[in-house]
């Protein structure tokens, strides 16, 4: 009975941050859609708050390794339990204030990286500088310069393409037509990556439960095969449709069809990276919350991987789908809008060039950042264009939130961990 109040208080500090994390990150998805005009913001927060929430609560788990032993080695704690909890309860502190002073002024911020300081900061007053891994701090620096950049070049080769090929030929409404199993195939094929590895282990069990055995790779094959010529077949239904219909107020007057068919491409594309994004940084709300408990639990400090329960996922996917819906329009804006003004062309690309710098990243295994690589495209995009209308003093200002937010988290966990180790 004793634990039951620390543990609802825990509960509802992890409930805070996810809040801000969900307010902050769901630009990474939505922005440029609210941006285009795919989606008003009424639409886009709905959307991605069924998404991330889906995405947290059904695949969540498998985030259950603790963030601490890729920035700090866990075994320096072993004799100090009680200084593992206080630091695990600074980390989700100072990360939750950071991630809402950042939401306030609608700067899109890496929740991975103020987390990531969050433990390094404890761990150095706790530990000593030894008990932190440089290296993995080294190169989630690295990330803020190769992040952006890598998203922007791709962006802009993606928007290259699609202007030279389509909107600049003489009979754009006969290229989009050509291209639309190219896009297809392109959109399910970077996204499906990304989200089937998710669904196959599930879907295989399933099926393997039903005496249905086929090969680990006939899933998402099947599964990529049909949503690409199914998106086709749709899209060229829509596309002729299109074409008869009146221009409507939010379509760009130049290319009222194709922008049309294209922001459908673009909303979906954000569909999957909301959910990819649920099912992925749930875990910068719940892991410490995680590792906090099983100190509660056992007594000792954990060494291996965490299994979360369900109601830890519940939890981390409430709080994402609330702090979107109530704080949620000032980075989508920020990153849809106060960059550069874009039309779905633009805003499709720069998803595109989003997801596919983040997999080629994960592949390689480097920590970066969906909200680093979002602006990165947009901005890529916008100097295709020429660089006039890339809006340099918000640019400016979000890199420089980027910069400080490793060094602020660690700072913010530091202090606060001196100040709760005085007290308790």
């Amino acid at each position: 009975m004793d634990l039951i109040v620390p543990i609802i208080l825990l509960c509802g500090l992890a409930f805070y941050v996810a809040c801000n994390l969900g307010a902050n990150d769901v630009a990474n998805s939505m922005g440029t859609s609210v941006g285009s005009k795919a989606l008003t913001l009424k639409q886009a927060i709905i959307v991605a708050g069924i998404l991330e929430f889906t995405g947290a609560v059904l695949f969540g788990e498998r985030v259950s390794k603790t963030l601490a032993t890729g920035v700090v080695n866990p075994e320096v704690f072993i004799s100090m339990p009680q200084e593992f909890v206080i630091g695990m309860v600074s980390v989700l502190i100072s990360a939750g204030l950071w991630l809402q002073i950042a939401t306030r002024y609608g700067l899109p911020v890496s929740s991975s990286h103020a987390v990531v300081g969050a433990i390094a900061g404890f761990s150095c007053i706790a530990a000593g500088l030894n008990a932190v891994d440089w290296l993995t701090i080294g190169l989630i620096s690295l990330t803020w310069l190769l992040t952006p950049l890598m998203s922007g070049i791709i962006a802009a080769l993606f928007y290259t393409l699609i202007k030279h090929w389509i909107l600049d030929q003489p009979d754009p409404h006969k290229q989009i037509r050509e291209w639309i199993p190219w896009l297809s195939c392109a959109l399910i094929g970077i996204f499906g990556v990304i989200v089937f590895p998710i669904l196959s282990p599930p879907l295989q069990n399933t099926l393997n439960q039903w005496g249905w055995t086929l090969p680990a790779h006939d899933i998402p094959l099947a599964i990529g095969g049909i949503a690409a010529v199914s998106l086709t077949w749709i899209s060229w239904r829509q596309l002729e449709q299109q074409q008869n219909l009146s221009i409507s107020n939010t379509t760009p007057e130049k290319f009222p069809g194709i922008e049309k068919q294209l922001a459908q491409f673009q909303v979906i594309s954000a569909c999957f990276v909301a959910f990819a994004h649920g099912s992925n940084d749930v875990g910068n709300t719940i892991a410490p919350l995680a590792a906090i408990l099983a100190v509660i639990k056992t007594g000792s400090v954990p060494l291996a991987d965490i299994e979360i329960p369900t109601w830890l996922l519940l939890l981390g996917g409430s709080g994402i789908v609330t702090g979107l819906a109530i704080w949620g329009k000032n980075v989508i804006k920020t990153v849809g809008e106060n960059i550069i003004s874009l039309v779905p062309s633009e805003g499709f690309c720069a998803e595109l060039a989003t997801a596919t710098t983040v997999l080629l990243a994960s592949r390689l295994g480097l920590p970066v950042s969906t909200s680093h690589a979002l602006v990165g495209g947009v901005v890529g995009i916008g100097l295709v264009q020429g660089g006039k209308s890339v809006r340099l003093d918000t640019v400016r200002s979000i890199v420089l939130a980027w910069v400080i937010t490793v060094p602020t988290a660690a700072l913010l966990s530091a202090i606060l961990f001196k100040m709760m180790e005085s007290i308790l």
